[in-house]
């Protein structure tokens, strides 16, 4: 991925604030839907893809937000978004662990069909936001955020899969804690990102 495209202007066409209140909604709906049907059946990887999608979610409305700010405040939001990212990492983990000891397999036939929902929506995001790939630290996160979901989205399906044939709920809980690390290493790109701005170095090349 090219490191020398040219930045995107806080003065971002119109195009790309519908595009963003567009997965903003996608995202909310996905989070509404995964948290209610991870807690009744007690699936720890949907209960972490719910919230990475309420993250997101939080992420696209500070990005909204920041569109026209100044460069202060566009690196306090995206400084934000990453402090939330590291938060919401420890909140999966702890989650996680707590169920290690007495957790139930959740019905893995739920988790991948949920899984195949949240792929979709994710998917559909990434189509909307491809062109808008690369930029600042906080048009950046938002790509990273749908992208990184996608992957954690492929992961729960497998995880699904897993259960359904193993019987076991230790599936589950590895890709729940494999999201609560998808959230650190994406908060620390998006960290570092906004920290190589405040240098002065430009948008950078960070990934997740």
């Amino acid at each position: 991925m090219a490191c020398c495209e040219p930045e995107l202007k806080p003065e971002a066409p119109p195009a790309y604030r519908r595009v963003l209140i567009a997965v903003l909604l996608i995202n909310i709906t996905l989070f509404l839907v995964e948290a209610l049907v991870g807690w009744f059946s007690g699936s720890r990887a949907l209960r972490a893809d719910a919230l990475d999608f309420l993250g997101d979610s939080a992420t696209y409305a500070l990005t909204l937000w920041a569109l026209g700010q100044s460069l202060a405040w566009r690196l306090r939001a995206a400084r934000i978004k990453g402090v939330s990212l590291l938060l919401l990492g420890l909140l999966v983990l702890a989650d996680s662990l707590l169920a290690m000891t007495n957790g139930a397999p959740p019905p893995g036939y739920t988790m991948t069909g949920i899984g195949l929902l949240a792929l979709a929506a994710n998917l559909t995001s990434l189509a909307l936001l491809m062109r808008y790939r690369q930029g600042d630290a906080n048009i950046r996160s938002v790509w990273l955020c749908s992208r990184n979901d996608a992957v954690a989205n492929v992961a729960v399906i497998g995880a699904g899969l897993a259960v359904m044939v193993s019987g076991s709920h230790w599936p589950d809980l590895i890709v729940a804690v494999a999201i609560a690390a998808l959230f650190s290493h994406s908060a620390m790109a998006i960290l570092r990102q906004a920290n190589a701005e405040a240098r002065g170095e430009g948008s950078g090349c960070s990934s997740c």
